[in-house]
């Protein structure tokens, strides 16, 4: 596993679950307003080795509950499988992050109980996606696979975008949410300028205002919408 870093506790990012998060590195993504510039890209100071992780999770046994892994892109990780393996033979609940490029992978974790909860980021409407990931003409069938994959309920899920200024409109937003169509969570996530983006010129964070006006947009089509980071 390459492994990026280590945050030993949240409360927030798996719901209901006190847990940690571990890092993947890599993308295959090119987000504009990505915040993990530097984990994406692989120009990283520093790494994590996976017997530290799996350690210190021997040690939080009984404290923690769960395991959020994220990235990057968890699911390029050749080794992915093995490693969940690990965590869940210690306890843990285990919290997956995804952009929904690997399905069959996304799967597989499923059906062998290697993942207890999916988060998944749609970038942008069907249209905009290439816009908001940094590639050109960039196929969805695989996002579209996913995420008709988790909308069927086989797993609990969330869906999420960070809604940012010259990358998503009302328009976009709204065919966003036809897109998900009776999903059962989805959070519209507050830009934040990190310091630490792949491309940061013309991006900014839309107003509290403009995204509660963007909640009332989506709310039609999706069962839950909830606003995160402002």
């Amino acid at each position: 596993m390459k492994l990026a870093g280590l945050s030993k506790l949240t409360l927030l990012d798996f719901p209901e679950i006190v847990a940690c998060i571990v890092f993947t590195a890599g993308c295959n993504f090119r987000c504009p307003f990505c915040h993990n510039a530097s984990l994406v890209t692989g120009d990283l100071s520093c790494s994590i080795d996976e017997n530290e992780v799996l350690d210190f999770l021997k040690r939080r046994q009984g404290i923690l509950e769960g395991v959020v892994v994220t990235g990057g892109e968890p699911l390029l990780q050749s080794d992915i499988e093995s490693f969940l393996e690990k965590i869940k033979n210690l306890g843990y609940k285990v919290k997956l992050d995804t952009n929904g490029t690997n399905p069959s992978l996304l799967k597989r974790l499923v059906s062998l109980g290697l993942v207890d909860y999916v988060a998944m980021d749609i970038k942008n409407s069907p249209d905009g996606y290439s816009l908001a990931i940094g590639i050109e003409n960039f196929d969805i069938s695989k996002v579209e696979e996913t995420k008709n994959f988790l909308l069927s309920g086989v797993v609990p899920y969330e869906f999420r975008t960070t809604l940012v200024k010259g990358i998503h409109t009302k328009d976009s937003l709204k065919d966003l949410a036809r897109f998900i169509s009776g999903a059962k969570n989805y959070y519209l996530q507050q830009f934040k300028d990190s310091g630490d983006l792949i491309s940061p010129d013309g991006l900014s964070a839309f107003s509290e205002e403009e995204m509660k006006e963007f909640l009332e947009e989506v709310s039609p089509f999706v069962k839950s919408v909830i606003l995160r980071g402002i």
